[in-house]
Protein backbone atom coordinates (compact mmCIF):
# COMPACT_ATOMS: atom_id res chain seq x y z
CA UNK A 1 0.00 0.00 0.00
CA UNK A 2 2.88 2.20 0.94
CA UNK A 3 4.32 1.50 -2.27
CA UNK A 4 0.99 2.46 -4.25
CA UNK A 5 0.50 6.07 -2.62
CA UNK A 6 4.22 6.74 -3.46
CA UNK A 7 3.52 6.22 -7.36
CA UNK A 8 0.52 7.83 -7.21
CA UNK A 9 2.00 10.79 -5.33
CA UNK A 10 4.76 11.04 -7.54
CA UNK A 11 2.33 10.54 -10.76
CA UNK A 12 0.06 14.03 -9.29
CA UNK A 13 3.16 16.23 -8.73
CA UNK A 14 4.29 14.95 -12.11
CA UNK A 15 0.80 15.56 -13.68
CA UNK A 16 0.99 18.80 -12.07
CA UNK A 17 4.28 19.93 -13.19
CA UNK A 18 3.17 19.62 -16.63
CA UNK A 19 0.64 21.12 -16.69
CA UNK A 20 2.51 24.05 -14.95
CA UNK A 21 4.87 23.85 -17.64
CA UNK A 22 1.95 23.86 -20.45
CA UNK A 23 0.92 27.67 -19.52
CA UNK A 24 4.66 29.01 -19.96
CA UNK A 25 6.08 30.18 -23.28
CA UNK A 26 9.04 29.04 -25.16
CA UNK A 27 11.14 31.67 -26.32
CA UNK A 28 14.00 30.78 -29.18
CA UNK A 29 17.51 32.79 -29.12
CA UNK A 30 18.88 34.81 -32.15
CA UNK A 31 15.53 36.36 -33.53
CA UNK A 32 16.20 39.69 -31.79
CA UNK A 33 13.47 41.12 -29.42
CA UNK A 34 10.32 39.51 -29.11
CA UNK A 35 10.99 37.38 -31.54
CA UNK A 36 10.80 33.75 -31.97
CA UNK A 37 8.52 33.27 -28.82
CA UNK A 38 5.31 30.23 -28.35
CA UNK A 39 3.13 28.77 -25.59
CA UNK A 40 4.65 25.33 -24.52
CA UNK A 41 1.09 23.77 -25.06
CA UNK A 42 1.06 24.89 -29.14
CA UNK A 43 4.95 22.90 -29.40
CA UNK A 44 3.33 19.88 -27.64
CA UNK A 45 -0.12 20.12 -29.79
CA UNK A 46 1.70 20.89 -33.25
CA UNK A 47 -0.20 23.54 -34.35
CA UNK A 48 -1.22 27.29 -33.01
CA UNK A 49 -4.38 27.48 -31.12
CA UNK A 50 -5.70 24.05 -30.63
CA UNK A 51 -8.28 22.63 -28.54
CA UNK A 52 -5.68 22.45 -25.12
CA UNK A 53 -4.73 25.80 -26.13
CA UNK A 54 -8.10 27.57 -26.20
CA UNK A 55 -8.87 25.62 -22.97
CA UNK A 56 -6.27 27.11 -20.95
CA UNK A 57 -6.50 30.01 -22.11
CA UNK A 58 -10.36 30.52 -21.33
CA UNK A 59 -9.08 29.21 -17.93
CA UNK A 60 -6.91 32.18 -17.52
CA UNK A 61 -4.12 30.16 -16.98
CA UNK A 62 -2.04 29.91 -20.06
CA UNK A 63 0.64 33.29 -21.11
CA UNK A 64 0.12 35.18 -23.94
CA UNK A 65 3.09 37.02 -25.81
CA UNK A 66 2.14 40.02 -27.94
CA UNK A 67 4.74 41.24 -31.17
CA UNK A 68 6.10 44.85 -29.83
CA UNK A 69 5.61 47.36 -31.82
CA UNK A 70 8.74 48.30 -33.40
CA UNK A 71 10.38 45.25 -33.37
CA UNK A 72 12.23 45.39 -36.21
CA UNK A 73 13.80 49.21 -35.16
CA UNK A 74 18.08 49.56 -35.21
CA UNK A 75 19.57 49.00 -31.75
CA UNK A 76 19.68 53.27 -31.11
CA UNK A 77 16.46 53.20 -31.72
CA UNK A 78 15.34 50.87 -29.31
CA UNK A 79 17.84 52.00 -27.27
CA UNK A 80 16.02 55.38 -27.02
CA UNK A 81 13.37 53.88 -26.85
CA UNK A 82 13.96 52.16 -23.56
CA UNK A 83 16.11 55.65 -22.62
CA UNK A 84 12.63 57.64 -23.20
CA UNK A 85 12.54 60.16 -25.79
CA UNK A 86 14.24 62.65 -23.92
CA UNK A 87 17.34 60.99 -23.29
CA UNK A 88 20.97 62.82 -23.77
CA UNK A 89 22.47 62.31 -27.16
CA UNK A 90 26.08 60.47 -27.05
CA UNK A 91 28.77 62.37 -26.93
CA UNK A 92 31.68 62.22 -29.13
CA UNK A 93 34.69 64.64 -30.34
CA UNK A 94 35.28 64.85 -33.32
CA UNK A 95 38.54 66.85 -35.62
CA UNK A 96 37.96 68.17 -39.62
CA UNK A 97 40.79 66.56 -41.72
CA UNK A 98 41.07 67.46 -45.11
CA UNK A 99 42.23 65.95 -48.19
CA UNK A 100 45.65 66.79 -49.61
CA UNK A 101 48.64 65.45 -52.01
CA UNK A 102 49.35 61.69 -50.60
CA UNK A 103 52.80 60.23 -51.90
CA UNK A 104 52.20 57.17 -54.09
CA UNK A 105 54.98 54.99 -52.74
CA UNK A 106 55.48 51.41 -54.44
CA UNK A 107 57.42 48.69 -52.23
CA UNK A 108 59.99 46.18 -53.68
CA UNK A 109 61.48 43.27 -52.29
CA UNK A 110 64.71 41.82 -54.21
CA UNK A 111 68.17 42.15 -54.40
CA UNK A 112 71.56 43.95 -55.26
CA UNK A 113 73.16 42.91 -58.70
CA UNK A 114 76.46 43.82 -60.61
CA UNK A 115 75.66 45.78 -63.29
CA UNK A 116 77.73 43.46 -65.06
CA UNK A 117 80.68 40.37 -64.95
CA UNK A 118 83.39 40.99 -67.53
CA UNK A 119 86.07 38.16 -68.40
CA UNK A 120 89.13 40.06 -69.42
CA UNK A 121 90.33 36.50 -71.86
CA UNK A 122 93.26 36.64 -74.14
CA UNK A 123 93.81 37.85 -78.20
CA UNK A 124 96.37 35.86 -78.53
CA UNK A 125 97.55 32.27 -77.12
CA UNK A 126 100.76 32.37 -75.24
CA UNK A 127 102.65 31.39 -71.60
CA UNK A 128 101.36 33.58 -69.06
CA UNK A 129 104.71 35.08 -67.87
CA UNK A 130 102.87 37.51 -65.03
CA UNK A 131 99.69 38.25 -62.99
CA UNK A 132 99.69 41.79 -61.90
CA UNK A 133 96.23 41.29 -59.53
CA UNK A 134 94.81 38.80 -56.78
CA UNK A 135 91.70 38.28 -56.35
CA UNK A 136 89.49 40.89 -54.76
CA UNK A 137 91.86 43.41 -55.84
CA UNK A 138 90.10 46.97 -56.82
CA UNK A 139 91.04 47.42 -60.58
CA UNK A 140 90.56 50.68 -63.24
CA UNK A 141 90.03 50.55 -66.86
CA UNK A 142 93.45 50.18 -68.82
CA UNK A 143 95.25 48.54 -65.86
CA UNK A 144 97.36 45.35 -66.41
CA UNK A 145 96.14 42.31 -65.40
CA UNK A 146 98.42 39.43 -66.93
CA UNK A 147 101.86 39.63 -69.11
CA UNK A 148 102.32 36.72 -71.68
CA UNK A 149 105.63 35.51 -72.94
CA UNK A 150 106.55 37.81 -76.03
CA UNK A 151 108.11 34.67 -77.66
CA UNK A 152 109.49 35.84 -81.18
CA UNK A 153 106.80 38.84 -81.43
CA UNK A 154 109.97 41.20 -80.74
CA UNK A 155 111.52 39.94 -83.52
CA UNK A 156 108.58 40.45 -86.13
CA UNK A 157 108.23 43.89 -84.73
CA UNK A 158 112.18 44.29 -85.53
CA UNK A 159 111.73 42.83 -89.01
CA UNK A 160 108.76 44.72 -90.11
CA UNK A 161 110.42 48.13 -88.53
CA UNK A 162 113.20 46.89 -91.38
CA UNK A 163 110.31 46.46 -94.06
CA UNK A 164 109.15 50.16 -93.66
CA UNK A 165 112.65 51.65 -93.90
CA UNK A 166 113.24 49.92 -97.21
CA UNK A 167 109.95 50.90 -98.41
CA UNK A 168 110.42 54.41 -97.24
CA UNK A 169 113.77 54.49 -99.49
CA UNK A 170 112.11 52.89 -102.44
CA UNK A 171 109.42 55.65 -102.68
CA UNK A 172 112.02 58.13 -102.22
CA UNK A 173 114.16 56.85 -104.89
CA UNK A 174 110.91 56.40 -107.19
CA UNK A 175 110.39 59.71 -106.55
CA UNK A 176 113.76 61.37 -107.57
CA UNK A 177 113.62 59.06 -110.75
CA UNK A 178 109.92 60.55 -111.52
CA UNK A 179 111.36 63.98 -111.39
CA UNK A 180 113.82 63.73 -113.28
CA UNK A 181 113.00 62.61 -116.06
CA UNK A 182 110.06 65.23 -115.97
CA UNK A 183 113.06 67.76 -116.03
CA UNK A 184 114.48 66.11 -118.67
CA UNK A 185 111.11 65.14 -121.05
CA UNK A 186 110.97 69.74 -120.68
CA UNK A 187 114.10 69.85 -121.66
CA UNK A 188 113.97 67.55 -125.14
CA UNK A 189 116.52 65.17 -123.78
CA UNK A 190 113.87 62.68 -122.90
CA UNK A 191 111.21 60.59 -125.01
CA UNK A 192 107.48 61.61 -123.92
CA UNK A 193 106.40 58.32 -123.94
CA UNK A 194 109.26 57.81 -120.88
CA UNK A 195 106.56 59.23 -118.18
CA UNK A 196 104.54 56.31 -117.97
CA UNK A 197 107.12 53.81 -116.77
CA UNK A 198 108.33 56.07 -114.01
CA UNK A 199 104.60 56.95 -113.13
CA UNK A 200 103.91 53.53 -112.48
CA UNK A 201 107.15 52.87 -110.54
CA UNK A 202 106.46 55.72 -107.58
CA UNK A 203 102.72 54.20 -107.59
CA UNK A 204 104.53 50.21 -106.65
CA UNK A 205 106.75 52.00 -104.33
CA UNK A 206 104.14 53.96 -102.57
CA UNK A 207 102.41 50.53 -102.42
CA UNK A 208 105.27 49.02 -100.68
CA UNK A 209 105.19 51.71 -98.14
CA UNK A 210 102.04 51.30 -97.56
CA UNK A 211 102.07 47.12 -97.04
CA UNK A 212 104.78 47.63 -94.86
CA UNK A 213 103.65 50.36 -92.69
CA UNK A 214 100.80 47.76 -92.27
CA UNK A 215 102.83 44.81 -91.16
CA UNK A 216 104.60 46.45 -88.58
CA UNK A 217 100.79 47.60 -87.16
CA UNK A 218 99.67 44.55 -87.08
CA UNK A 219 103.23 43.29 -85.40
CA UNK A 220 103.02 45.83 -83.11
CA UNK A 221 99.25 45.30 -82.31
CA UNK A 222 100.17 41.38 -81.96
CA UNK A 223 103.01 42.42 -79.49
CA UNK A 224 100.18 45.13 -77.30
CA UNK A 225 98.10 41.61 -77.19
CA UNK A 226 100.56 40.24 -74.91
CA UNK A 227 99.65 42.33 -72.09
CA UNK A 228 96.01 41.83 -70.88
CA UNK A 229 94.15 45.02 -69.55
CA UNK A 230 90.70 45.58 -67.53
CA UNK A 231 87.98 46.69 -69.92
CA UNK A 232 86.07 47.95 -66.59
CA UNK A 233 87.04 49.24 -63.45
CA UNK A 234 85.76 46.94 -60.33
CA UNK A 235 86.61 44.13 -57.98
CA UNK A 236 89.14 40.83 -59.24
CA UNK A 237 87.30 37.67 -59.01
CA UNK A 238 87.74 34.11 -59.68
CA UNK A 239 88.11 32.65 -62.35
CA UNK A 240 92.00 34.20 -62.14
CA UNK A 241 94.91 32.40 -64.18
CA UNK A 242 98.17 31.24 -62.74
CA UNK A 243 101.45 32.16 -63.79
CA UNK A 244 103.70 29.95 -66.12
CA UNK A 245 99.44 28.48 -67.39
CA UNK A 246 98.82 28.27 -71.47
CA UNK A 247 96.18 30.71 -72.59
CA UNK A 248 94.68 29.91 -75.89
CA UNK A 249 93.18 32.30 -78.03
CA UNK A 250 89.82 33.36 -75.81
CA UNK A 251 91.31 32.11 -72.70
CA UNK A 252 90.37 33.78 -69.06
CA UNK A 253 92.99 36.00 -67.62
CA UNK A 254 90.55 37.26 -64.79
CA UNK A 255 87.29 37.81 -64.02
CA UNK A 256 85.89 41.53 -63.28
CA UNK A 257 82.76 42.33 -61.33
CA UNK A 258 81.52 45.77 -62.33
CA UNK A 259 79.93 47.38 -59.19
CA UNK A 260 79.85 50.98 -60.22
CA UNK A 261 76.60 51.85 -60.74
CA UNK A 262 75.50 48.89 -58.99
CA UNK A 263 71.75 47.37 -59.59
CA UNK A 264 68.44 46.74 -57.81
CA UNK A 265 66.70 44.27 -59.27
CA UNK A 266 63.06 42.74 -58.39
CA UNK A 267 59.40 42.62 -59.73
CA UNK A 268 56.59 45.07 -59.72
CA UNK A 269 53.33 43.58 -59.13
CA UNK A 270 50.75 43.66 -61.79
CA UNK A 271 48.73 46.73 -59.85
CA UNK A 272 51.40 49.33 -59.93
CA UNK A 273 52.74 48.46 -63.15
CA UNK A 274 49.85 51.36 -64.49
CA UNK A 275 52.24 53.58 -62.26
CA UNK A 276 56.01 51.64 -62.76
CA UNK A 277 58.21 54.03 -65.84
CA UNK A 278 62.00 54.64 -65.87
CA UNK A 279 63.23 57.68 -64.25
CA UNK A 280 61.39 57.45 -61.11
CA UNK A 281 62.85 57.91 -57.83
CA UNK A 282 63.64 55.06 -55.21
CA UNK A 283 65.30 54.49 -52.02
CA UNK A 284 67.28 51.35 -51.78
CA UNK A 285 67.88 49.54 -48.26
CA UNK A 286 69.54 46.42 -47.67
CA UNK A 287 69.97 43.71 -45.16
CA UNK A 288 73.03 44.58 -43.46
CA UNK A 289 71.55 48.18 -42.94
CA UNK A 290 73.09 50.34 -46.01
CA UNK A 291 70.85 52.61 -48.06
CA UNK A 292 71.26 54.21 -51.01
CA UNK A 293 69.15 56.09 -53.35
CA UNK A 294 68.86 55.66 -57.52
CA UNK A 295 66.48 55.74 -60.66
CA UNK A 296 64.43 53.21 -62.40
CA UNK A 297 66.39 52.31 -65.35
CA UNK A 298 64.67 49.72 -66.87
CA UNK A 299 60.65 48.11 -66.35
CA UNK A 300 59.72 45.14 -68.72
CA UNK A 301 57.38 45.19 -71.13
CA UNK A 302 55.64 41.73 -70.40
CA UNK A 303 55.18 39.59 -67.32
CA UNK A 304 56.48 36.62 -65.49
CA UNK A 305 53.96 34.11 -66.63
CA UNK A 306 53.97 32.60 -62.89
CA UNK A 307 53.81 35.69 -60.53
CA UNK A 308 52.11 37.92 -63.36
CA UNK A 309 54.83 40.44 -62.24
CA UNK A 310 57.21 42.45 -64.02
CA UNK A 311 61.28 42.67 -63.80
CA UNK A 312 62.51 45.94 -62.98
CA UNK A 313 65.79 47.56 -62.32
CA UNK A 314 67.23 50.41 -60.35
CA UNK A 315 70.37 51.92 -61.03
CA UNK A 316 72.60 53.26 -57.56
CA UNK A 317 75.85 54.84 -57.43
CA UNK A 318 78.58 52.87 -55.88
CA UNK A 319 81.70 54.62 -56.47
CA UNK A 320 83.34 53.41 -53.23
CA UNK A 321 82.01 49.79 -53.31
CA UNK A 322 80.27 49.05 -50.53
CA UNK A 323 76.88 47.43 -51.79
CA UNK A 324 77.66 43.81 -53.05
CA UNK A 325 76.15 42.23 -55.35
CA UNK A 326 73.72 39.87 -54.35
CA UNK A 327 72.46 40.90 -51.03
CA UNK A 328 68.78 41.13 -50.27
CA UNK A 329 67.13 44.66 -50.47
CA UNK A 330 63.92 46.49 -50.19
CA UNK A 331 63.42 49.51 -52.00
CA UNK A 332 60.73 52.28 -52.14
CA UNK A 333 60.28 53.82 -55.54
CA UNK A 334 58.22 57.09 -55.07
CA UNK A 335 55.50 57.17 -57.89
CA UNK A 336 53.69 60.42 -57.56
CA UNK A 337 51.14 61.18 -55.33
CA UNK A 338 46.62 61.37 -55.42
CA UNK A 339 44.76 63.06 -53.07
CA UNK A 340 44.37 61.07 -49.41
CA UNK A 341 44.07 62.00 -45.49
CA UNK A 342 46.71 61.54 -43.02
CA UNK A 343 44.86 60.25 -39.88
CA UNK A 344 45.73 58.91 -36.49
CA UNK A 345 45.27 55.05 -36.06
CA UNK A 346 43.65 55.54 -33.31
CA UNK A 347 40.83 56.98 -35.69
CA UNK A 348 40.13 53.41 -37.49
CA UNK A 349 37.19 51.15 -36.73
CA UNK A 350 35.66 48.18 -38.06
CA UNK A 351 31.42 48.54 -38.56
CA UNK A 352 29.15 45.65 -37.79
CA UNK A 353 30.32 43.50 -40.75
CA UNK A 354 34.51 44.31 -40.08
CA UNK A 355 34.81 46.40 -42.70
CA UNK A 356 37.84 48.80 -41.85
CA UNK A 357 36.51 51.99 -42.46
CA UNK A 358 36.02 55.67 -40.38
CA UNK A 359 33.05 57.24 -38.31
CA UNK A 360 32.41 60.77 -39.15
CA UNK A 361 29.95 63.37 -37.95
CA UNK A 362 27.77 64.48 -40.95
CA UNK A 363 24.78 67.41 -39.76
CA UNK A 364 25.01 66.17 -36.18
CA UNK A 365 24.32 62.17 -37.91
CA UNK A 366 27.25 59.75 -37.56
CA UNK A 367 28.42 58.28 -41.18
CA UNK A 368 30.34 55.26 -41.53
CA UNK A 369 33.03 55.57 -44.63
CA UNK A 370 34.95 52.55 -45.61
CA UNK A 371 38.98 53.20 -46.15
CA UNK A 372 41.87 52.16 -47.78
CA UNK A 373 45.29 52.27 -46.26
CA UNK A 374 47.60 53.24 -48.35
CA UNK A 375 50.95 53.40 -45.86
CA UNK A 376 51.51 53.62 -42.55
CA UNK A 377 53.99 56.14 -41.31
CA UNK A 378 55.53 57.72 -38.11
CA UNK A 379 53.09 60.59 -38.93
CA UNK A 380 49.61 58.56 -39.35
CA UNK A 381 48.38 56.15 -41.63
CA UNK A 382 47.76 57.49 -45.55
CA UNK A 383 44.12 56.40 -46.29
CA UNK A 384 41.97 57.28 -49.04
CA UNK A 385 38.10 56.91 -49.45
CA UNK A 386 36.89 59.80 -47.79
CA UNK A 387 35.52 62.82 -48.48
CA UNK A 388 37.63 65.60 -49.32
CA UNK A 389 36.74 67.36 -45.89
CA UNK A 390 35.55 64.93 -43.23
CA UNK A 391 34.70 65.77 -39.60
CA UNK A 392 36.08 62.53 -38.10
CA UNK A 393 35.29 61.01 -34.89
CA UNK A 394 38.39 61.00 -32.60
CA UNK A 395 36.45 59.88 -29.18
CA UNK A 396 33.47 57.67 -28.79
CA UNK A 397 33.48 56.13 -32.64
CA UNK A 398 33.36 52.61 -30.39
CA UNK A 399 29.79 53.91 -29.26
CA UNK A 400 27.62 54.92 -31.78
CA UNK A 401 26.66 53.43 -35.06
CA UNK A 402 25.76 54.97 -38.28
CA UNK A 403 23.14 56.85 -38.93
CA UNK A 404 22.42 57.89 -35.03
CA UNK A 405 21.88 61.83 -33.99
CA UNK A 406 24.69 62.79 -31.84
CA UNK A 407 26.66 65.51 -29.45
CA UNK A 408 29.62 66.54 -31.39
CA UNK A 409 32.09 68.69 -30.08
CA UNK A 410 34.72 69.67 -32.68
CA UNK A 411 38.51 70.43 -31.87
CA UNK A 412 39.72 74.04 -32.87
CA UNK A 413 40.19 74.39 -36.31
CA UNK A 414 41.11 72.02 -39.56
CA UNK A 415 43.51 69.45 -38.70
CA UNK A 416 45.27 68.64 -42.08
CA UNK A 417 48.58 67.22 -40.80
CA UNK A 418 48.84 65.89 -38.06
CA UNK A 419 52.52 65.40 -35.76
CA UNK A 420 51.52 61.96 -34.92
CA UNK A 421 48.87 59.54 -34.03
CA UNK A 422 49.70 60.12 -30.53
CA UNK A 423 49.58 64.05 -30.63
CA UNK A 424 46.06 64.08 -32.05
CA UNK A 425 44.93 61.53 -29.60
CA UNK A 426 45.69 63.06 -26.92
CA UNK A 427 44.60 66.92 -28.07
CA UNK A 428 40.97 64.84 -28.36
CA UNK A 429 40.77 63.34 -25.14
CA UNK A 430 42.17 66.77 -23.59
Amino acid sequence: MRALFSYGLALVILLGAGAWLATGTFVRGGNGPENGVRPIVSIIEGQDHGPLHESLANAGVLAEHHDVEGAELTVAQRTAQVNGANAPLQSVRTAVFEARPMPIEVPLRGRTQAKAIVSAVAETAGIVQTVHVTKGQRVDVGEALCTLDQGTRAAAVAQAEAGLAQAQAGIEQAQLDFDTNAQLRERGLAAPNTQNQFAVALRSAQASLSSAQVALDNAQEEMARTEIVAKVAGVVQDPLVSQGNMLALGGTCATIIQLDPMLFTATVPERYIAVAHTGLEAAVTTVTGQTAEGKVTYVAATSNEATRSFPIEIELPNADFALRDGVTAQATVQAGDMPGHLLPQSVLTLDDQGVLGVRTVENGVVAFYPVTIVSDTRQGVWVSGLPERAEVITVGQEFVNAGQQVEATLLDGPVTQPDNAGTQQESAQS
